[in-house]
């Protein structure tokens, strides 16, 4: 039988050096950056919003929610409706649609058009995740977990590349045209996924699905909790870490900066975690990511500036990698011939909990202090690691399984 590689290039002779299994990667790829940048640029826009607007944490984290919180409410719906459409055609949805609302944001109508602009942005990002994670699975079948990884670290770029650029841009300009600009980048990455996603979606044969590998569904409700205390962690200590370090001293650039290394960091932990995933396994590598994170969040709250940003990179590694270990396991761990639902169910789950958390510690600081707040997103890393060993029952042969697919060609 012919390799998945092998049947790709034979239906990729028109894309020239570049088969359809690898345009669907590098479209997903381009897909999750523009998103994920989209999604996590928005903490460098907070600080702004709060003087403007005049909010308090709390209010700050409802702000963000309505972005999250309708692109995790809308995974399952988004995906039900877009499943007729092909992968092509609904990210290139997904983009417009994102620009779009970032295009209403940068319109002078106060308060009530940024609401407006962050609900239809999370519509069109609410498509992206479950129709672009099922395309690298239906490309790659049982080896996607390494193919799935590079779009996890295609994300993790976008986290560090955009709120950086939005970071180094206001102190030149008001935040409106600067989200207009960000607006602009998302119509021309939807235009380059018209150019490059395949037309007709490109399947690996039915013997090296992932379906076919697939599983009862037991332990996935776990995995799913376990993916909302993670990013409930990671979301919690990002709404206070802008403010933390204007606390330190440092300014609208630093802060730019320090959330440019904390995702650059967290890109690097990609690779990294998927390297111990292969040696450690799922259970301990992340066990051993949240006793990092713990210590590495709780060290940023007494040392001065200079020290933070040095930690920052090293707390992005544990704070972000944890999420591609787990992200991987979805399709290991998901009901035989519904790992596209899977996806979805998981995005809303992490995605919702990223939502909602930060509202929590952000009352919880209103009514304490900035210090308990980042405390308690650590606490809530902390609590994971009983839950990841409860999930080992469910898990194939971790070290095993992770050197196989990382075989797979990317």
């Amino acid at each position: 039988m012919q390799s998945s590689t092998a049947i790709g290039r034979e239906q990729g002779k028109q894309a020239g050096q570049w088969s359809p299994q690898r345009r669907s990667l590098i479209g997903a790829c381009v897909a999750h950056l523009l998103h994920d940048g989209y999604t996590d640029q928005l903490y460098a826009l907070l600080p702004v919003w709060q003087s403007e607007f005049g909010l308090s944490y709390a209010g700050l984290a409802i702000i963000r929610a309505l972005y999250s919180g309708t692109m995790g409410g809308l995974q399952v719906p988004a995906g039900n409706l877009t499943a007729r459409m092909s992968p092509r055609a609904a990210l290139v949805l997904a983009t417009f649609l994102a620009a779009a609302g970032f295009l209403v944001m940068a319109l002078p109508l106060g308060l009530p058009g940024l609401c407006a602009g962050l609900v239809l942005a999370g519509i069109g990002s609410s498509i992206q995740h479950p129709r672009a994670s099922l395309l690298v699975t239906q490309a790659y079948g049982s080896a996607s977990r390494g193919p799935l990884g590079v779009y996890n670290f295609a994300g993790d770029l976008g986290k560090a590349t955009f709120p950086a650029a939005v970071a180094l841009l206001l102190p030149l300009m008001a935040w409106r045209p600067v989200v207009g600009f960000m607006a602009l980048a998302g119509v021309a990455s939807a235009f380059a996924l018209l150019a490059l996603l395949p037309r007709q979606t490109f399947t690996v044969p039915s013997g090296h699905t992932s379906d076919a590998t697939g599983r009862d569904g037991r332990g996935f409700g776990l995995l799913l909790a376990i993916g909302a205390f993670d990013t409930a962690t990671r979301m919690g200590y990002l709404l206070f870490l802008p403010f933390l370090l204007h606390a330190k001293g440092g300014e609208d650039v630093t802060i730019g900066v320090g959330l440019a290394l904390l995702f650059a960091g967290g890109a690097l932990g990609k690779a990294c975690c998927g390297w111990l995933g292969q040696r450690l396994g799922v259970v301990w590598t992340v066990i051993a990511t949240e006793a990092m994170t713990v210590l590495f969040m709780v060290a940023t709250l007494w040392v001065p500036l200079g020290p933070t940003l040095v930690l920052l990179p090293l707390l992005g590694i544990v704070l972000n990698g944890t999420s591609s270990v787990l992200y991987g396991t979805v399709p290991e761990l998901a009901k035989k011939g519904e790992v596209g639902r899977a996806f979805a169910l998981f995005y809303t789950g992490v995605i919702g909990a990223g939502g909602l958390a930060p509202i929590a510690y952000g009352t919880l600081a209103d009514h304490s202090s900035r210090t308990i707040g980042i405390v308690a997103a650590a606490l809530t890393a902390a609590a994971i690691i009983p839950m990841v060993l409860a999930l080992r029952p469910f898990l194939r042969d971790e070290p095993a399984n992770g050197t196989a697919a990382a075989k797979g060609e990317i």
